[in-house]
């Protein structure tokens, strides 16, 4: 079947600019937008994404749906996309593409196909795409072939296996680095502003460890834009740690983290509104300061 018209649910950060990197590519992206918030419509309109009436009609129009939003309304998001495959017979591939626990990707899979969709397990590793490129699209399962086709309209595409699981594992121990890392530095800057021994920190950085300080100034003011979202992500990894009989507790405290950071007014902030020109020194001073005012 060749691939004329792919649905994106949702349009936010990433799932626009994918939907409008397919565009680019000369694909039709879909997308249902009903519930969705104004920065959500915002965002799709901007990437040129079609918004249809409902669910039933996104999935009957696409050959191929990427489910790109967070972790938490993973099954929510696969019931009802089967519920739509059920009252519609459509002939659908269902990518599911978020972060999540290589089980639960194993448990989503009869969901779809006793439906009568094909699922594919995917993970995106890397940033939004901009300027022509592509995060990477890591993918495992029976429908990899028809999945790599996307290869074709802009997307970077890596089978990683046969095995449903496969790709989710891969974004799991990624992200592990990435945003926990991001997580522990968090904290350690800010245990050392309550502790008035910033500059020493910052100077041991700079003489003993220079990139990751660099790291630190580049990444973490934009953390709190992001944060309450990846509170999902990280119990996530901390539910796919357990289940390998490795410990559950560090990501537990990644996740809280994140709550906490997202509970500031900076996690009002969306990446687009975000200030851009706050440093890491004032990122960590107000986050010191919302601890130091609400005492656990």
């Amino acid at each position: 079947m060749a691939i004329e018209t792919v649905a994106i649910l949702s349009p936010g950060d990433m799932g626009h600019a994918v939907g409008q990197l397919l565009r680019e590519h000369e694909l039709r992206v879909v997308t249902c937008l009903a519930g969705r918030s104004q920065r959500t419509r915002d965002l799709s309109e901007s990437a040129g994404i079609s918004d249809v009436a409902n669910l039933n009609d996104m999935v009957a129009q696409s050959q191929i749906i990427l489910s790109i939003s967070v972790s938490e309304m993973v099954p929510s998001i696969c019931q009802e996309v089967a519920a739509a495959i059920k009252s519609t017979g459509a002939n659908v591939l269902f990518g599911e593409c978020n972060a999540i626990a290589p089980q639960v990707a194993r448990r989503m899979e009869p969901i779809i196909t006793e439906a009568g969709g094909r699922f594919i397990d995917a993970s995106i590793v890397g940033s939004p795409p901009r300027n022509g490129s592509s995060p990477r699209f890591y993918a495992s399962g029976d429908n990899t072939a028809e999945f790599e086709r996307l290869a074709d309209f802009g997307l970077d595409v890596r089978i990683a296996g046969t095995e449903v699981g496969q790709a989710s594992g891969i974004k799991m121990c990624y992200a592990a680095m990435t945003k926990g890392s991001s997580a522990l530095y968090s904290e350690l800057l800010m245990a050392a502003e309550m502790m008035g021994l910033s500059d020493f920190v910052k100077a041991e950085f700079q003489s003993s460890q220079p990139a990751v300080l660099q790291r630190m100034e580049r990444g973490l003011p934009g953390v709190p834009a992001k944060a309450r979202r990846w509170v999902s992500e990280m119990e996530e990894i901390k539910d796919t740690f357990d289940h390998l009989g490795l410990t559950p507790h560090l990501f537990q405290g990644v996740a809280d983290m994140y709550r906490m950071i997202g509970s500031t007014s900076m996690g009002d902030e969306t990446p687009e509104s975000r200030d851009t020109e706050r440093s890491l020194e004032e990122t960590i001073r107000l986050l010191a300061e919302w601890v130091q005012a609400h005492p656990q």
